[in-house]
């Protein structure tokens, strides 16, 4: 919430910023030669393409029509002030400009950002223009300060740019990732139900060579095991998108290991405790036990690496109305002990989400109320 509230306050004063030196714009062009309506229609441009909120912009006004069209209107205002002299430039219109030229880059389609961004940049440079069309030097001056800026908002976007398209990759890797460890617990879900058959099978050979009259019961059971590994290989076999024979397939939790995942956590300065509900089943899908084994593995390891001055962490296990609710919680407030470099890519929750939703269920993870964090998952039973 404090994030929030500071990342509100930094928007504001920017956006505060930016009117009053569009403000100081007019009041300096209208003092001069009276107000130059060209100019001012593009500073309205610049600032309405600026300061749109995202959630309210329309479909039509993508980054390339709101980069473009203030800077081809910035170089007609220029154009038209060197024939009649009637503009000048103050700190708004730059301001505007630039943050329009950091859009283009860090926005724009990729076929789309070296014309967007030349225009702005255009627009720019040529502001000098308008002031000293017969003062070369001074001219000159303000045009290398100029090209500075415009270097140094062009780095900054590409960076930017450059670590959202990172983080786009790993974020595609994780889920694939985890796609491919679902996909290979597969083998294990489907192993498990068809030996249960075979074993049946040979049982059940060896009654009707007695004429035993117990068989019923026996092919019953086959029937249920082989029903079970058909809803097991369909949940699961979902995951299987153009992907190549998986690597290494990890071991599969259920809900009895996660006991021992507590057990494994729980220190002298950390307490776990584990609340199972009486009408949780031990008879729920395996894929099931297995996600609901990831959620408590990962948000304990979350624990260990971002709340390190947690002292209770809570992991309840409940079922109602044919769903299994899995939540950890702790009381930490975002202390850890741990160097920088344990805290991972942060990319685990990804992961869950990926698995959660590809059995049908819902992932959870925010701040509790007052303090400490919880993660909780809902799976259909």
């Amino acid at each position: 919430m404090k994030s929030v509230s500071a990342r509100g306050c930094v928007w504001g004063a920017g956006v505060g910023a930016l009117v009053a030196a569009a403000v100081v714009d007019l009041l300096a062009s209208g003092a001069e030669s009276g107000v130059h309506w060209l100019q001012v229609a593009v500073l309205l441009l610049g600032g309405s393409a600026v300061l749109w909120p995202a959630h309210r912009r329309p479909p039509w006004l993508t980054p390339q029509v709101r980069t473009v069209a203030p800077a081809v209107a910035s170089l007609l205002c220029t154009a038209d002030s060197v024939v009649r002299s009637g503009a000048d430039f103050g700190p708004g219109e730059p301001a505007i400009l630039l943050c329009l030229l950091f859009v283009a880059v860090r926005h724009c389609p990729r076929k789309a950002v070296v014309v967007c961004a030349s225009l702005d940049g255009g627009a720019v440079l040529a502001l000098p223009v308008r002031a000293f069309p017969h003062q070369t030097d001074t001219m000159l001056a303000y045009m290398l300060v100029g090209l500075v800026l415009v270097g140094l908002t062009v780095a900054f976007a590409a960076y930017l740019r450059s670590q959202d398209y990172r983080r786009t990759v790993a974020v595609s890797e994780t889920r694939r990732s985890e796609r491919l460890a679902i996909a290979a617990d597969l083998h294990d879900f489907v192993a498990h139900h068809v030996t249960g058959i075979l074993v049946q099978t040979q049982v059940a050979r060896m009654m009707a060579d007695n004429d035993s009259d117990d068989l019923d019961p026996v092919l019953a059971g086959i029937e249920r095991a082989a029903t079970e590994a058909l809803a097991s290989m369909r949940r699961t076999v979902g995951v299987l998108r153009d992907t190549d024979d998986a690597a290494d397939r990890r071991p599969v939790g259920d809900l009895a290991g996660i006991a021992g995942l507590i057990d494994g956590f729980a220190s002298p300065v950390q307490k776990a405790t584990l609340h199972r509900g009486p009408a949780v089943p031990d008879t729920l899908p395996h894929e099931v036990q297995a996600a609901a084994f990831r959620v408590v593995q990962e948000a304990l390891t979350n624990v260990r690496r971002h709340a390190g001055d947690a002292t209770q962490v809570t992991v309840g296990l409940r079922y109602e109305e044919g769903r299994l609710a899995v939540t950890v919680s702790d009381d930490g407030r975002g202390g850890s002990q741990l160097p920088a470099a344990a805290h991972g890519g942060g990319f685990g929750l990804v992961g869950l989400r990926e698995r959660v939703t590809a059995l049908g269920g819902k992932l959870h993870a925010g701040p509790r109320t007052g303090h400490g964090w919880e993660v909780r998952a809902i799976f259909p039973g």
